[in-house]
């Protein structure tokens, strides 16, 4: 009771800046729609997911899932993304064989698991404009975030909910709001997951059964087949807590270690003192080969999960869309 208290005088202290910043929000907001400050489109649709709270929400497995849907309708989808996390000013391409350090972990993560051209750059025309140069075959661009990047026209707004709601309802600082929670209102959908409180939209569902051997990708064995053994759950995701209750419902006897969101794993943080196997998230494997490869006697595993989207939802942004494309 004493820490929530506590971290409610901070919000409420806070509270003036954050007033300051949704000024500074809606100001920005109304230039870029009066056509004050410019904004491009890159001459093919884009589909922006995004979320309204700091830190991840689901965006990256529903930008897997449109971007799958697409491609099944005979669409050509690339993907932006800024690179959270990364060195790289861009624009770059994000490969499987990418440093997370200088494109970022979800990059390399959406090239893989998509299979679609992905370009990395901290301002997202710049990415969209190298990607229709490097892949002029992409008919469609996906977003993974930007909803608050206005310079980028986009013809469709997804918003994530997750579990975590709103918060406190308060901008940031005082709170995890990067737009006021009115912004609902103007996208064109809105997907919940986990729980999502207080927010009606199309729902989504992570799911995910299966582990997978950190240096051999061909060894998959049911999480199941980890019920009842000690097992350390590494997250570097946005909410760490999510993925623990994913393994739980397995019966695994979990030791959880959180990181915080894009954290940089160094090999001081498996040093647990023990053999027991270390799970990690798809995001945070991306950066831990060099972790891994140095540690050949650890037993390291992966748990990738797929959204799985309301198929009122496919079929809505398909008709939105157009349709499916001749092949």
């Amino acid at each position: 009771m004493r820490h929530w208290t506590s971290r409610g005088a901070i919000a409420w202290l806070l509270w003036p800046v954050s007033l300051g910043f949704a000024v500074a929000v809606w100001f920005r907001r109304i230039f870029y729609r009066l056509r004050i400050f410019g904004s491009t489109h890159p001459g093919i649709p884009v589909i922006v997911v995004g979320n309204l709270t700091a830190g991840g929400s689901g965006k990256t497995p529903l930008v897997l899932r449109i971007a799958e849907l697409l491609k099944e309708h005979h669409w050509k989808p690339g993907i932006a993304s800024r690179g959270y996390g990364g060195s790289a000013q861009g624009p770059v391409a994000a490969t499987i064989a990418s440093d997370p350090a200088a494109v970022g972990d979800e990059p390399i993560l959406l090239a893989r698991r998509s299979g679609c051209p992905v370009w990395v750059a901290p301002d997202r025309v710049v990415a969209c404009r190298a990607l229709r140069e490097q892949n002029p075959e992409c008919d469609i661009i996906i977003t993974d975030d930007g909803l608050q990047h206005y310079a980028l026209r986009r013809d469709i707004e997804v918003c994530v909910v997750d579990g975590r709601g709103f918060g406190n309802g308060f901008l940031q600082p005082a709170g995890p709001l990067r737009e006021p929670r009115s912004r609902l209102r103007s996208v064109d959908a809105v997907v919940t997951h986990q729980g999502a409180p207080d927010a009606q939209g199309y729902k989504m569902v992570l799911e995910g059964d299966k582990l997978v051997r950190f240096t051999d990708a061909r060894e998959v064995r049911s999480a199941k087949s980890f019920a009842g053994q000690r097992v350390h759950a590494v997250a570097g995701v946005g909410d760490p807590k999510r993925f623990f209750l994913q393994l739980a419902r397995f019966g695994i006897k979990l030791v959880p270690h959180p990181f915080p969101d894009h954290h940089a794993f160094r090999a001081e943080d498996f040093a647990f003192g023990d053999s027991d196997p270390v799970v990690m998230t798809e995001k945070d494997a991306v950066k831990c080969k060099r972790i891994v490869a140095g540690n050949p006697q650890a037993q390291f595993w992966v748990f990738p999960v797929s959204a799985s989207l309301d198929p009122a939802f496919e079929r809505w942004l398909l008709e939105k869309l157009g349709g499916s494309k001749a092949a």
